[in-house]
């Protein structure tokens, strides 16, 4: 019986291809023992185990960007964890150890590098961060979603498997009645999907406020995903007698949006549907015609398996602006149209306007953001992990 370790998390954006990984393992190997390593108070400590598998957690955090008291803590928080980590390694014996970046797998692969277990390194972003660039030189394999990643990592351990993505994504068929009825909208009209992550995203938000007081066009209607910070702002501020607001808590329709007191689950304006989060991403794709969103790793590879004509808006608060990257690896090969965030509130609108009914540049877009898409990527990924699962490296330092 194998055994492996899987350090990262923080975000979704590890955490989700983190178990897609260890979903894979377990398919080749159903007797795999998996350990995963993260960050207390991180999500993956809730995530990892809700998905069935066990979890060590780490007293770690990453360095501040700014001058604060608080990163007078990170050295010892680090050095604590390094030691946790070896312990852990140490007392589970994997046979292969794997990196998908966040806060724990730093310590974690320095720890199992020092120690001379195998390791892998699950890169998601086509701009990596320091902390994967150093351990790019410790470790057997460097799995990527992008080309040209031998300017960051030793050529020869790359290897492009893509991320995983959700499974009810692939071969999603489009326009299908389900979704329509799933979020009530009409299946007569072009539907633009905006999001910003679960959070939210605030000059996303901004930028469908502005198109809905110069009105939607004719034969639109938006999905939009306020994230759950937003909403009650976003609600306080839609205002307008056409909008209709439904949910549990509410006694009338007829009541203003200012005067709720209580969460609502959704706002209907026409067709169009608010939301402070959608749950059904396989469905919300399938009606989109047009997607607005951040672009993260995931969202990005998502958004390639399903084939959708994208605006990308990078957000500027992540680290060494790796969205930008990541949107400027699509822009480059004409899969997707890039705006900045402080540009987004003033030319989103009219570019949305624009590019919904320019059906020829729509096509173009899709045929070549799908160029891009990687269907079996957990597969490839765990296809290098049992690669790994006999080598024996020599430890590279203490």
């Amino acid at each position: 019986m194998s055994r492996f370790i899987i350090s990262g998390g923080g975000t979704g954006g590890h955490v989700f291809p983190a178990i897609a990984i260890a979903q894979a393992i377990r398919k080749n190997e159903p007797e795999a023992d998996i350990l995963f390593i993260g960050a207390k108070g991180k999500m993956e400590m809730v995530k990892v185990p809700a998905a069935g598998f066990p979890i060590e957690g780490l007293t770690v955090a990453g360095l501040i960007r700014r001058a604060t008291w608080k990163n007078l803590t990170f050295p010892f928080k680090l050095i604590g964890s390094l030691f946790k980590a070896r312990s852990i390694i140490k007392k589970f014996n994997p046979d292969v150890v794997v990196g998908v970046g966040g806060y724990a797998s730093g310590p974690t692969l320095r720890a199992a590098t020092s120690m001379g277990k195998p390791a892998l390194i699950q890169e998601q972003n086509s701009y990596p961060g320091i902390t994967n660039r150093l351990l790019g030189k410790q470790v057997q394999t460097i799995c990527v979603t992008y080309d040209g990643m031998s300017d960051y990592f030793p050529k020869e351990k790359i290897v492009l498997t893509g991320n995983p993505v959700r499974k009810d994504l692939i071969a999603l068929p489009d326009h299908i009645p389900e979704a329509y009825r799933h979020f009530e909208l009409d299946p007569d009209k072009q539907t633009v999907l905006t999001m910003g992550g679960s959070g939210g995203a605030r000059a996303i938000n901004e930028s469908m406020l502005a198109l809905l007081e110069q009105g939607l066009p004719d034969g639109i209607q938006l999905l939009w995903q306020t994230g759950k910070h937003y909403f009650e702002e976003i609600m306080n501020q839609v205002q307008d007698s056409k909008f209709k607001i439904q949910g549990k808590s509410i006694q009338s329709s007829s009541h203003p949006a200012s005067s709720i007191q209580h969460p609502v689950s959704s706002i209907q304006h026409r067709a169009s549907s608010i939301v402070p989060f959608i749950d059904r991403m396989d469905l919300a794709y399938s009606c989109a015609d047009l997607v607005i969103t951040r672009a993260g790793a995931i969202a990005i590879s998502e958004l390639c398996v399903a084939g959708k004509p994208t605006i990308l808006i990078p957000s500027p608060n992540v680290a060494e602006d790796h969205q930008t990257k990541n949107a400027l690896a699509l822009v480059d090969k004409e899969a997707a149209i890039m705006i900045s965030d402080n540009e987004a509130p003033t030319q989103l609108p009219a570019l949305i306007s624009g590019l919904i009914n320019d059906r020829k540049k729509l096509q173009q877009l899709s045929q070549n953001i799908k160029k891009m898409a990687i269907n079996d990527a957990a597969d490839r990924i765990v296809e290098e992990v049992f690669k790994l699962v006999h080598t024996k490296p020599e430890p590279n330092g203490s």
